[in-house]
């Protein structure tokens, strides 16, 4: 199953990407994004003052290495959530087949009942 990146991991590639320098065709490759969207998470990050472009070079800011060590943060936090809750599915998901099992078995006509 193909999973597609969120807004926040495409703007942390990008950063990424960038580095200490980098024009654009070499953040389109690194990063993994079309001509299209690299154009419009350009422009998103620059707006937002992530990383500037000076002929034809981008940069990326203080601003944007601030952004880079949270998203890194909250990246590895989010992480250890989603497999705490997938457990949490899982225990919820033998619970039910648990008592699915005991209804079943109260159902059978083999069974004596006191």
């Amino acid at each position: 199953m193909t999973r597609y990146r969120k807004s926040l991991e495409i703007i942390a590639d990008i950063l990424n990407a960038v580095g200490d320098g980098a024009k654009k065709t070499r953040i389109m490759y690194i990063a993994n994004l079309s001509y299209k969207l690299l154009g419009k998470y350009l422009d998103k990050t620059v707006d937002a003052g992530l990383i500037n472009c000076s002929n034809d070079s981008y940069e990326v800011t203080e601003k944007g290495q601030v952004f880079l060590e949270r998203f890194g943060d909250f990246s590895s936090r989010f992480s250890k959530l989603e497999r705490q809750l997938d457990e949490m599915y899982f225990e919820k998901e033998v619970l039910e087949r648990m008592c699915e099992l005991a209804a079943s078995n109260n159902n059978d006509p083999r069974r004596k009942r006191r």
